[in-house]
């Protein structure tokens, strides 16, 4: 809640010039709303996705979940772990996107992968680019992860800037988006590291971006309430876990965003084994949701909060895919949870903000499951005293404007950031084909 989420010095707010608020339902409206969308997802998933990049050192993957694979390495490094002082020898190859061009110019890039990670294997996955004034950008780092942490401790890059955009933990910004500075394109490239001498590879089946340019907001207009639905999705309080695991910062207030990750994991039917959770004191309720924050959490960060690295943990289940992205309204939330498809919403607040939350937070992930017949929404709160407390319900207008506004004031009457829609997406593969069909209307496939 108020723990790691806190700490983060640039949250994903931008000061876009985008004109308006988009996020019209799908309905006759869809064709304006989609002229005026502010957020562009895009993801590389298909074989012929994976065959349009550049690749050294990897080969192409085939099969139900196409992706790519260390091949014959094309060069042998050393890495020395900030977070451990180890240095270790490693061979590598890499993949690089094609260029994409955002419907739009974008303040913000968050990028999100899948993959899987075997014993003596990482990843480290950089993003470049070009702004509209046609000067280029630096590859940025921005994650190098492994699901596990026997190898490497997977974190996220501080210090990195160019004096135009600067990465904050997970979130690539534009640093002073009144001046009209706006990233026109991005590239992504991908390197893969195993222990040399062996066949072990990773195998990264998704990578892609979510870029955005989201209007200034203290406030948005209210919406129309136009579902009465709840989903069924398990509860877990992060506050039972008040001081457990130190070193994967504490428990309780910090864990908000693994618990939530944890509870949508298991909606749709995945869990950790009992090998799994072996590691965990046996004393321990929900031992899962330890495990969740050991394997989402960032060192550099010294949190679980990072996005990216929550959408990779829950794509390491059988099947699961994840993403990072912004909603630009509650109707395209609506739209997902008639799909029967929850979503993990970022907000912050004051207490006075939120009726009935109980608590103010300066960063804060819960998992929405539906609406009441009022409209208002039901969300499975992590921030709560115990497990059959989680389910709550917050008045529509008020959820909404914490959820998507881009600025608010703190309790000492600063001006600071809000998130903007963000919000973590989980699903496995074979959807619906009106599953399917929803996430494409946000430009998820």
């Amino acid at each position: 809640m108020t723990g790691a989420a806190s700490r983060r010095t640039v949250l994903s707010a931008a000061l876009a010039a985008a004109a308006g608020v988009g996020g019209a339902a799908p309905s006759a409206a869809h064709g304006a709303a989609a002229a005026a969308r502010t957020v562009d997802n895009h993801f590389w998933v298909t074989q012929a996705d994976w065959s349009r990049g550049a690749s050294a050192g990897v080969r192409l993957v085939t099969g139900i979940r196409p992706g790519v694979a260390i091949g014959s390495p094309v060069r042998r490094t050393t890495y020395r772990d900030p977070h451990t002082g180890r240095t270790s020898a490693w061979e590598c190859g890499s993949w690089t996107s094609p260029s994409h061009r955002p419907g739009a110019p974008a303040t913000e890039i968050v990028v999100s992968w899948n993959a899987h990670t075997p014993a003596g294997t990482w990843l480290q996955v950089q993003v470049t680019g070009t702004y509209a004034d046609g000067s280029a950008m630096p590859w940025y780092v921005m994650g190098r992860w492994a699901s596990g942490d026997g190898d490497i401790r997977r974190t996220s890059v501080d210090g990195q800037s160019d004096g135009k955009t600067t990465v904050s933990t997970d979130t690539l910004s534009v640093d002073a988006p009144a001046s009209g500075l706006r990233i026109a394109s991005y590239r992504l490239r991908l390197t893969l590291f195993r222990t040399p001498g062996t066949t072990r590879t990773p195998t990264v089946w998704r990578v892609g971006a979510m870029a955005s340019a989201v209007p200034d907001r203290f406030t948005v207009p209210a919406s129309a309430p136009g579902l009465v639905r709840e989903l069924t999705v398990p509860r877990y309080s992060q506050n039972t876990h008040v001081g457990r695991y130190p070193q994967y910062d504490n428990g309780g207030e910090a864990w908000c965003s693994p618990t939530s990750s944890q509870m949508i994991v298991e909606y749709w039917g995945r869990r950790p084994t009992a090998q799994d959770l072996a590691w965990v004191d046996p004393a321990f309720t929900d031992p899962q949701v330890c495990h969740a924050a050991r394997h989402t959490y960032d060192y550099q960060y010294e949190g679980c909060g990072n996005w990216p690295f929550n959408a990779a943990y829950a794509a390491t289940y059988r099947g699961l895919n994840g993403v990072v992205t912004r909603l630009q309204s509650l109707t395209e939330l609506e739209s997902l949870v008639r799909a029967g498809i929850p979503a993990i919403t970022s907000q912050s607040f004051l207490k006075e903000e939120l009726t009935g939350a109980g608590y103010g937070t300066a960063g804060h992930l819960m998992t929405v499951i539906g609406f009441t017949a009022a409209g208002d929404v039901i969300a499975n709160d992590p921030a709560s005293p115990s497990n059959p407390a989680v389910r709550r319900v917050y008045r529509r207008r008020e959820w909404e404007n914490v959820w998507l506004r881009t600025k608010r004031h703190n309790a000492a009457g600063k001006v600071v950031s809000g998130t903007g829609g963000v919000c973590y997406l989980y699903w496995p593969e074979g959807i619906s084909t009106g599953q399917k069909a929803v996430l494409a209307s946000l430009g998820i496939r």
